[in-house]
């Protein structure tokens, strides 16, 4: 099986542009619609916003791994760092990917150097494992790397693909950091994909080249735009096409140098990124309404946390039971909320019934008419 790497004239990357234009003017489009509205924002609602992006993207980022983190723990790391006064204990299993995610976007107009990817994979694994098996920490990897399907029978097991042999791990990363760092005429966006693209194919660390490879991609978005207005990520969409992800993956590197393939995959999780932050803001514009017209109405702390729930996208339908619970609270006293709540025009009866009454809340229209 031939690998990219092997190619004579590897790493010497090429993509058709004819096949990248439309896409690629389609997603300048949007990410300058979005970037317009987040401009006008105000520094305090716009971190407001990157924090819902950023949660999702350490949620989603760690999950296609397999790893399935706490989202209050990931809500108050992220929150600390923000400045936006998060609760709670820190949560060594959390820490980790906030702080390589956090780094690449605060700090993403620094050099992006061996030293540096070497704090973000020691970030990562601060215990020297990757579940119970022991890797290589803070250094590139010293061992072979096939990746395989995984099958339980060694004789039936398929390999996708072998990475570059370690001894060449260190020559390949210098070129691709020296690259990465020099002011080249690639367009941002395919420059984040090749980026990727490119780390991944080396595969320089033992175990978490995925997180650290998305991270790079970001940190490349981030440089183009200006300062506080980056709002979206790639992990959430990356998970909702994993196989195909992966798919293009497999194919572009075992095929030849030409990535236009995997540059046009990219490209659609891009706008696909975009469109999710659009939602979020979209959520988060509503929710401010919201607090704008019952700000006054006196709520509890306690009701303000539930409904805050709700405003988040509470699934399913909110009964006194439900209250109770997620309050932490009697029957009793969930019903007295609710029913206060109903009086002061915040909740209202869900008109579907059912055996037991349920009940949403009464949002703003866009204009602010409800």
């Amino acid at each position: 099986m031939r690998h990219i790497w092997a190619e004579a004239d590897w790493p010497n990357f090429r993509w058709d542009d004819a096949r990248l234009l439309r896409p690629l003017a389609d997603l300048r489009y949007k990410q300058g619609l979005l970037l317009g509205q987040m401009s006008v924002l105000g520094a305090d609602f716009s971190r407001e916003v990157l924090l819902e992006i950023l949660i999702d993207d350490v949620m989603q980022s760690s999950a296609i791994e397999g790893e399935f983190l706490n989202p209050q723990a990931v809500r108050g790391s992220i929150a600390r760092k923000l400045g936006l006064g998060g609760a709670g204990h820190e949560d060594r299993s959390v820490e980790g990917i906030v702080q390589v995610v956090m780094d690449a976007a605060e700090h993403a107009q620094e050099p992006l150097t061996e030293e540096r990817l070497f704090g973000w994979h020691g970030a990562l694994f601060p215990t020297g494992r990757s579940g119970f098996h022991k890797i290589d920490v803070a250094q590139w990897r010293s061992n072979p790397v096939r990746i395989t399907d995984g099958a339980l029978d060694p004789t039936r097991e398929r390999v996708f693909y072998t990475a570059p042999p370690p001894e060449r791990v260190p020559q390949e990363m210098r070129r691709l950091l020296d690259w990465f760092n020099a002011k080249t005429e690639e367009d941002p966006f395919l420059k984040a994909g090749l980026a990727h693209y490119w780390f991944v194919a080396i595969h320089p660390f033992g175990d978490g080249n995925g997180r650290i490879g998305r991270a790079i991609a970001d940190m490349a978005l981030a440089r183009s735009h200006p300062a506080d207005t980056r709002c979206y990520t790639l992990s959430a969409s990356i998970r909702s096409a994993a196989k195909d992800y992966y798919l293009t993956l497999e194919a572009t590197s075992n095929g030849t140098l030409d990535v236009t393939t995997w540059q046009s995959f990219f490209l659609d999780r891009l706008a696909h990124s975009i469109g999710l932050a659009q939602t979020v803001l979209d959520r988060s514009l509503a929710k401010a309404r919201f607090w704008e017209r019952n700000r006054a109405k006196g709520l509890s702390a306690r009701q303000q946390y539930v409904v805050d729930r709700l405003l988040d996208g509470f699934q399913g339908k909110m009964t006194s039971q439900k209250w109770a619970k997620i309050a932490k609270t009697s029957q009793d006293t969930a019903t007295r909320d609710i029913f206060d709540l109903v009086e002061k025009g915040v909740l209202q009866k869900s008109a579907d019934g059912g055996r037991s009454a349920s009940y949403e809340l009464i949002l703003p229209s866009a204009n602010g008419i409800s």
